[in-house]
């Protein structure tokens, strides 16, 4: 038992996990006393078997001894764990389901940087497999407020180089390849024969993991299973600070891939995922997919996949996300749902069958097959859906397009701006809101505005202030939003939307299609007068 001088503060109520810089962690007792809340606070602990791994950033190993020695000292009695502590996020969730574990211990930052100087976390995921219930998370902030010691052993750091069997005191420490298991669930969702005929035949693809967890799983993916040649895969190989990269599939962040696939020949398809291996980025040549548009194009064409040949249950999307899958979900006869953002909104639909397959704006899609978004799982479903019609991903785009109409979406993230700042710009915002109502903006005018609310169909929990919603008549949207998933001040996040019918001018540049959008949002926050900012941190 280790005594604690100070209180632990750090953690939020309602939120599954911590995230804060690498240097944060290392303090004396601080990644233990947020162990400590979880481990008294996670029901079936003693006797329970625990799921731990990471993303493989700075700090990884050191915190899955800690975490092994603490889970002894609370009586845990088995923990299967990964070499080298390499574990995605949705493999994770694989095993929690598999093992029948209590939950799991996700070892990661997400997309932020890694490194000394770069950022850590430690996430909490149910038995479900998705991330902690609101309930639980809040029970682990109020235990943390009360904590004045801990419980860990004394024990010698065991080796994550190979698969293997280890003791501490009597609790089982399983070694396992991380990449295993996972790969079976793929295939058992998706022909791997039809995928690979396709790609190796006059259709080279690139797969950039940004030195971050997926590479391992990638490389027997699709240098193995699936026959491509060496060097599909790119920067593969996991490293501590991601070897400079910031670990985000974007076109800001993951530009190189960007530059193959927007501007040379060579590929015929693209595609990127985060550091936890969760989110994804769809590029064909000359094309990038919206997220938005993504989820609406995997509905769509669900029926390509083996494991969704029998329709869908139902859909759901964020909040933020554009309402391109709407459609898709009203012509199939659906259910769609409209959550906040947070892939545990989700789970409650998942876990009851309401729904099949999910996403949000973020570059996050996923379905019942885990409890998580999928990074993996979105790639290989657009190549399944690719590969069983034959064409390219812009003939798909395109065709999307004629039959649904599209919706001109972006998100412009303002990164790092000092908290006061965006607060007053938010606060600002909704303050104006009932008065905006039959305003003109943008060549429409906003028929509604509220600070989008949502009571869950399934437990009857409301999750209010979500997000500023301003709905104009012509079936736009702007959507505003504070993130907390950043360590260093705040980030605003616009989201801008345009629906165009099929009977509309359906090619134009994104950008310019929503320009009316852009300018009249930023006079009326005021942000670029605010922030000093003459233009978004990230487009999206």
């Amino acid at each position: 038992m280790v005594k604690l001088s100070t209180p632990f503060t750090d953690q939020k109520p309602g939120t599954s996990g911590l995230r804060k810089s690498s240097k944060h962690f290392e303090q004396p007792h601080y990644l233990e006393s947020f162990l400590e809340a979880i481990f008294r606070t996670l029901p079936g602990v003693k006797g329970g078997t625990l799921i731990v791994g990471g993303d493989g950033r700075y700090g990884n190993c050191r915190a899955i001894d800690i975490i092994l020695r603490m889970a002894s000292a609370h009586g845990v009695s088995k923990v299967i764990t990964t070499v080298n502590g390499i574990l995605s996020t949705p493999a994770a969730s694989n095993l929690i389901r598999k093992h029948k574990a209590i939950g799991g211990i996700i070892l990661s930052a997400s997309h932020n940087p890694g490194g000394p100087e770069g950022d850590f976390g430690v996430k909490l995921n149910a038995a479900n497999g998705g991330p902690a219930s609101e309930s639980l998370t809040n029970d682990i902030y109020t235990c943390t407020l009360n904590l004045d010691e801990y419980k860990i052993v004394e024990n010698s750091e065991i080796s994550l180089e190979s698969p293997g069997r280890h003791f501490i005191s009597s609790m089982i420490v399983e070694v396992i390849d991380g990449v295993e298991d996972y790969l079976y669930l793929m295939q058992k969702l998706f022909d791997f024969d039809q995928i690979s005929a396709f790609i190796n035949k006059d259709f080279p693809i690139a797969f950039d993991a940004l030195n971050a967890v997926t590479g391992p799983y990638a490389s027997r993916l699709f240098e193995g299973l699936l026959g491509s040649p060496l060097g599909t895969v790119r920067n593969g190989l996991p490293k501590e600070d991601f070897g400079g990269c910031h670990p985000d599939p974007n076109l800001t962040y993951a530009n190189e891939l960007a530059e193959l696939l927007l501007e040379g020949t060579n590929y015929s398809f693209g595609a990127a995922c985060d550091g936890d291996g969760d989110r994804n980025m769809i590029l064909g040549r000359g094309c990038f997919v919206n997220p938005s548009d993504s989820l609406a194009v995997l509905v769509a064409n669900a029926h390509c996949a083996p494991a969704y040949k029998d329709g869908l249950a139902g859909v759901a999307r964020s909040m933020p996300t554009s309402a391109a899958v709407d459609l898709v979900a009203r012509d199939l006869g659906i259910d769609c749902f409209e959550t906040p953002t947070g892939w545990k909104f989700f789970g409650n639909l998942l876990d009851t069958g309401k729904i099949t397959i999910c996403g949000e704006e973020s570059f996050g899609t996923g379905s019942n097959h885990v409890r998580e978004k999928d990074g993996l799982w979105a790639v290989l479903f657009w190549l399944q859906i690719l590969a069983s019609k034959q064409c390219t991903v812009d003939h798909l785009m395109s065709q999307h397009w004629s039959n649904y109409g599209r919706h001109y979406y972006s998100r412009h993230d303002y990164e790092e701006i000092p908290t006061e700042i965006a607060n007053g710009i938010y606060n600002n915002i909704e303050k104006k809101m009932p008065a905006l109502i039959g305003n003109s903006f943008a060549d429409s005018s906003i028929i509604f505005a509220d600070n989008f609310s949502y009571n869950d169909p399934v437990d009857g929990s409301i999750t209010d202030k979500q997000g500023l919603r301003l709905i104009l008549e012509d079936g736009s949207r702007l959507i505003l939003r504070l993130s907390g998933t950043g360590t260093k001040g705040a980030t605003l996040r616009v989201y801008l939307e345009r629906y165009v019918s099929v009977h509309g001018k359906l090619n134009q540049n994104p950008q310019l299609a929503l320009r009316g959008l852009i300018q009249d949002i930023d006079l009326m926050a005021e942000i670029s007068h605010r922030t000093g900012m003459n233009r978004p941190t990230v487009i999206t």
